[in-house]
């Protein structure tokens, strides 16, 4: 089963929000909010695109409401992925 983990979360947000102005993403800070991380929705969004190109999934507007902090939306993708792959 293909997962998402923090370590490619953390690569690909660099790359659409910039290394210099983010925070680094590490276990203890996964429950913060994006803003408070540093980073916009639309370094989420093309977060997402990249993410969706990757692993060739389509992923709802769900993500964008729940999926407020690294851990969920962490939870939100592979709960995606783990469902594509049991079909």
């Amino acid at each position: 089963m293909q997962r998402l983990e923090l370590t490619d979360l953390t690569r690909i947000l660099r790359f659409w929000g910039g290394e210099e102005e983010c925070v680094e993403l590490t276990e203890d800070v996964q429950d913060l909010y994006w803003d408070e991380l540093g980073y916009d929705s639309l370094s989420v969004l093309q977060t997402t695109g990249s993410i969706e190109r990757k692993f060739d999934v389509l992923l709802d507007g769900e993500l964008f409401e729940l999926g407020d902090t690294p851990r969920r939306y962490l939870e939100l993708v592979n709960r995606v992925l783990g469902s594509r792959a049991a079909v």
